[in-house]
């Protein structure tokens, strides 16, 4: 039997004060989450937090563990969290070209990139929580 290889991601919907939603635009899936591969002895929380800071400049607080993306064909895990915001400036990275927080429903509208809108509806709806998508 093969050693598996599956990749492991840690995204966060993180809110401001102001319950807006921040959001990066990617070079190639535009406007999503931050959120990255976990690094090996790094924990699923800290991968987070980390991915956050690195392509926002936003420094957050992890609120909760909201559930579990799994991408069966492509051996991807991607664990999401709700955060918020507590510090940091907006700034733009190589993953990042642009950052900024938005509106709920403004930020709903801009993600278009695969299920990345149903990921942050299902991470702002509490009655869901824990969930496991499976596609």
């Amino acid at each position: 039997m093969a050693t598996p290889k599956h990749i492991v991601s840690a995204a966060t919907i993180v809110l401001n004060d102001k319950n807006e939603i921040l959001l990066i635009k990617g070079p190639k899936r535009g406007w999503e989450m931050p959120g990255g591969q976990v690094e090996e002895g790094e924990s699923l929380k800290k991968a987070a937090i980390r991915e956050t800071k690195e392509e926002s400049g936003i420094d957050i607080e992890i609120v909760k563990f909201c559930g579990v993306f799994q991408n069966v064909s492509r051996y991807i895990c991607n664990t999401l969290f709700l955060g918020k915001a507590v510090g940091g400036e907006l700034t733009t990275s190589p993953e990042s070209i642009e950052v900024g927080f938005f509106p709920i429903y403004q930020a709903l509208e801009m993600v278009t990139w695969g299920n990345f809108k149903q990921r942050i509806e299902y991470c702002l709806n509490d009655h869901l929580h824990p969930f496991c998508v499976e596609f």
